[in-house]
């Protein structure tokens, strides 16, 4: 901060701010402003300090789950088998790694994408309006507030019109509060120097609060603190560092890793007292029976893989220019049943340009005062550069500007030989904004906006001979004109105009748009995006009701969604001229519709426009559709925009056209504005849950062959075909990896004809937990216990001789060559089991025909496994702690033909489970 404590911001005029922050009302040049950014830095906050990286990983190894594994561990060292304990901890600390890698790599991955959408600001350098992102701001900028923007550092007020700011980021006060650029006195004291005053900063009425955003109006303010030393910045040093709270669809998972872990722990209290009652193997190894049974079916690999589904997803909306802002709007995506989307911008391309006009009497010198209007009645300036002219501000204001320079107007010249006195700032209630600018030795008041607001305060019209009696007829003809133009997609603007003296500066707001005289129209085209069509068909066809809001009249609405394919061309169910009644509502109408009747209306009706609408009506409309129990895409750019983007189950902003007031209200901004980027974050996160139902069943299937032998064992009273070290390496071995991939798979080319899924319906239904257990998992336990029986028979020993074997094997007192035959008959269990759950990989896709398609990590996993199992069986000192031996080669024939067994078997009963299992 450059000013000293005897000369407060606050106290002083604007040329004295100037001075004091040894600027100039023109702004800094580069080259001042470059000396001043490496002096006090980039305006932005310090970075809070976060939890250790040490402690984060820790967090991984001491939750729920793992506590289970470390205890399960120290009684395998307690039965005195050292190589079962270091196995399970060898568990804990894989999945605790792989986990504290996914959080990770996806907190990472969102503070990238959020810097990867600076905030941007206008100022002036060297005397030209110029945009910038907000943290080369210094002090000593002069810069310009609009509505919506966010103030982005503390900032003394030049002038000002009326403008109010949203302070409630500092102070939690809803209300806006007015603010202006008049010096506030400082008190004096004894020897004559000023003194604070004890009013906080946020008080003052002449700053600008970094922060704090522009609910109306417009200002221009000089930068005097940026980054750590603004307010805000100060009150960011108080706050503790919040950690990102659990989304829904992780909390689900949760629930499902508790449950799952409860009938883990059950299993394993019934497999210790079967073992001890009808097995007869001692209490201590009746424990580590029972300790591998809950290892075997702790699902430890469930968080980390929710944690990469969501992360690569958001990394994939960002590639396809959709920034997600928080994390749970991702999952809700895939629920979205209703889209409330804006016109324009969204729906069509945001290059607005004028193509024809109306005069109440041609001519030349009317058509110059129609652009000379349009052009005095706008806040959007020129930005002279290099190159073609580019315009800065609202993109109708700017559109008014380039047909003025078409015409061989200079819009900055305008301006300085007509200096604006007054301004009504526009709003979207009023409809239309209105200055008082000196011409000559008189003043005249300019009003623009929509034709029908602004006729009705007309009286007259501009005519060859001077303005004449706005008569009925005379009105009927330009409100032709607007239909006319409206009802082919134009946006049409009014402007008007009345010449006065000195009282144009005095009169009240609300009697000054009176008595004026239509100049004419302005008829504006937006086209549609291209691919907007095609992308509201992929929304019907998956479900989902497309509806358009705009403040636009409801013929060019109308017009619009009859070329975008939301309407049916005119001639349709309404009646014979204007808008459809049932499918074009405009804001007044339903002013007349009861909160009933409107949820009845957008229960039966779909295809829906709304016209001129307010922002309190956009809001009750989204509170309508959540009554009936759909989920809520809302678009919106505007600060009037934040209530209905907060109410919504899913907020998206505008990142090109939008206000710093909505992005920050919304959960996901639109990096190109564009309606089919919305269509494809959908599709993303239907992805998301649809990747969760396929390595949910890869997950749970393995723990039915992992039971198997154990129950086999307490049932039919034979050898264990796997031992607690094996059943580990199948959990390390197999289940991770591979789910991992699962999790990383592209959006299937299917979900977007699938109706949305409801927001309640949980991840592990009855139809999943079936096909998982009783489908999937049964096939490949029943392949791992043929091998292993069928390998004994081959030996040449019967299922009684069998039976009888099982004492000397359980207790360690077989001779060495049937330990040999056991450990050879326990890989070819583990063999089918890991060629199994390669087939339950493939059947967890999408549809295992279509599903050779590249996934380089779930290849990755496939190619582990197989070279885990190599290495288990064929590394003699790995295969000797693990009980395993090489096997006759032709079993790897049969192995082979696992994945298919598994494939066909779940082709064969799968579909005749509901269709909400993920195929």
């Amino acid at each position: 901060m450059l000013l000293s404590a005897s000369q407060p911001i606050w106290s002083l005029p604007p040329e004295g701010v100037a001075a004091a922050l040894q600027s100039t009302l023109q702004g800094l040049s580069h080259l001042e402003a470059q000396r001043r950014l490496q002096r006090f830095g980039a305006n932005r906050l310090p970075s809070l300090r976060r939890r250790p990286l040490w402690l984060r990983f820790t967090d991984q190894l001491l939750h729920f789950m793992a506590l289970l594994l470390w205890v399960a561990g120290g009684l395998a060292f307690a039965a005195h088998m050292p190589q079962l304990g270091w196995a399970i901890w060898a568990v804990v600390l894989v999945n605790g790694l792989f986990s504290f890698v996914q959080e990770y790599q996806a907190e990472r991955t969102l503070a990238a994408l959020k810097r990867s959408l600076p905030h941007a600001v206008q100022l002036w350098r060297d005397g030209e309006l110029t945009t910038l992102a907000a943290a080369e701001l210094v002090p000593g900028d002069r810069i310009l507030l609009q509505e919506g923007d966010q103030v982005p550092a503390d900032a003394r007020l030049l002038r000002s019109v009326e403008l109010y700011l949203d302070l409630s980021v500092l102070t939690g006060e809803s209300l806006p509060v007015a603010r202006d650029g008049e010096p506030i006195a400082s008190l004096e004291v004894g020897d004559g120097q000023p003194k604070a005053s004890p009013m906080p900063m946020r008080e003052r009425a002449n700053l600008v609060l970094a922060g704090t955003t522009v609910a109306s109006g417009h200002g221009e303010a000089m930068v005097y603190a940026t980054g750590g030393e603004t307010e805000f910045g100060h009150v960011a040093h108080l706050t503790a560092v919040t950690e990102r709270s659990a989304s829904t669809l992780e909390m689900q998972v949760g629930q499902i890793v508790r449950m799952i872990t409860a009938i883990a722990v059950l299993m394993g209290v019934l497999t210790f007292g079967l073992s001890l009652l009808f097995v007869g193997v001692g209490p201590l190894e009746s424990l580590i029976f029972a300790v591998g049974i809950i290892v075997a079916n702790v699902p430890e690999g469930l968080l980390p893989t929710v944690t990469l589904a969501l992360a690569l997803s958001v990394q994939r909306m960002a590639r396809q220019n959709a920034l997600v802002r928080r994390l749970s709007a991702v999952e809700t995506l895939g629920s979205v049943s209703v889209i409330c989307s804006d016109k324009t911008g969204t729906l069509t391309c945001n290059r607005m340009a004028v193509e024809a006009t109306w005069l109440p009497a041609p001519g030349d010198d009317h058509q110059r005062t129609l652009l000379e209007g349009a052009c005095l009645c706008s806040n959007a300036h020129l930005e002279r550069s290099p190159g073609p002219v580019r315009a800065i501000g609202d993109p109708t204001e700017t559109a008014l500007l380039l047909a003025a320079v078409a015409h061989k107007l200079s819009p900055d010249s305008l301006q300085k030989e007509s200096p604006r006195l007054r301004e009504l700032p526009f709003d979207s209630h009023r409809r239309r904004m209105s200055v008082v600018v000196r011409q000559g030795d008189g003043l005249v008041l300019f009003t623009k906006g929509a034709p029908i607001e602004v006729l009705a305060h007309c009286s007259s019209e501009l005519s060859s001979a001077g303005p004449v009696a706005l008569e009925p007829s005379r009105r009927q003809r330009a409100v032709a004109a607007n239909d006319d133009f409206s009802s082919r997609g134009y946006r049409v603007i009014a402007v008007a105009m009345r010449q006065g003296g000195e009282d144009l500066l005095t009169t009240p707001n609300d009697q000054l748009e009176t008595k004026l005289v239509l100049v004419g129209l302005l008829a504006l085209y937006d086209p549609p995006r291209p691919e907007v069509p095609e992308a509201i068909r992929q929304c019907h066809q998956a479900g989902i009701k497309v509806t358009m809001v705009t403040g636009d009249y409801g013929l060019t609405a109308q017009a619009i969604a009859q070329q975008i394919g939301l309407l049916q061309p005119a001639g349709g169910e309404g009646p014979g001229s204007g808008s459809d009644p049932v499918r074009v509502i405009e804001g007044t109408h339903l002013d007349l519709i009861g909160d009933v009747q409107l949820r009845q209306l957008l229960k039966y009706r779909t295809r829906l426009v709304f016209a001129r609408m307010a922002p309190e009506q956009k809001l009750r409309l989204v509170q309508a559709y959540r009554a009936l129990g759909e989920v809520v895409a809302v678009t919106g750019d505007g600060v009037n925009d934040a209530p209905a983007l907060r109410a919504a189950d899913v907020g998206f902003a505008m990142g090109l056209e939008g206000t710093d007031v909505a992005r920050e209200a919304a959960d996901i901004v639109l990096l190109d504005d564009n309606f089919a980027t919305i269509v494809s974050a959908v599709r993303h996160g239907r992805g998301v849950v649809a990747n969760i139902c396929k390595f949910l069943p890869y997950v749970l299937a393995s723990n039915v062959a992992e039971m198997a032998p154990f129950l086999a064992m307490v049932i039919a009273q034979i050898p264990a075909a796997l031992n607690v070290l094996q059943i580990l390496a199948v959990d390390l071995g197999t289940d991770l990896l591979p789910a991992l991939g699962l999790g990383a798979e592209q959006p299937e080319p299917g979900l977007m004809h699938r109706p949305p899924r409801p927001r309640h319906a949980p991840l592990l239904d009855r139809p999943l937990m079936v096909r998982a257990y009783l489908v999937l998992g049964l096939t490949e336990a029943l392949m791992a216990m043929a091998g292993y029986l069928a390998f004994w028979h081959q030996a040449g020993l019967s299922w009684l001789e069998l039976r009888a074997l099982a004492p000397q094997l359980l207790h360690g007192q077989a001779p060495a060559e049937l330990v040999l035959l056991q450990h050879q008959a326990s890989s070819v269990a583990f063999g089918f089991i890991v060629f199994g759950q390669i087939g339950v990989a493939m059947a967890c896709r999408s549809s295992w025909r279509n599903g050779w398609r590249r996934n380089g990590l779930l290849w990755f996993g496939v190619g582990f496994e197989l070279v885990f199992l190599a290495v288990l069986v064929l590394v003699e000192p790995v295969a000797e702690v693990f009980a395993m031996a090489p096997f006759p080669l032709p079993w790897l024939g049969w192995m082979l033909l696992a994945p298919w067994v598994v494939l066909l078997v779940d082709d064969r009963f799968t579909p005749r489970l509901k269709p909400r299992v993920a195929r």
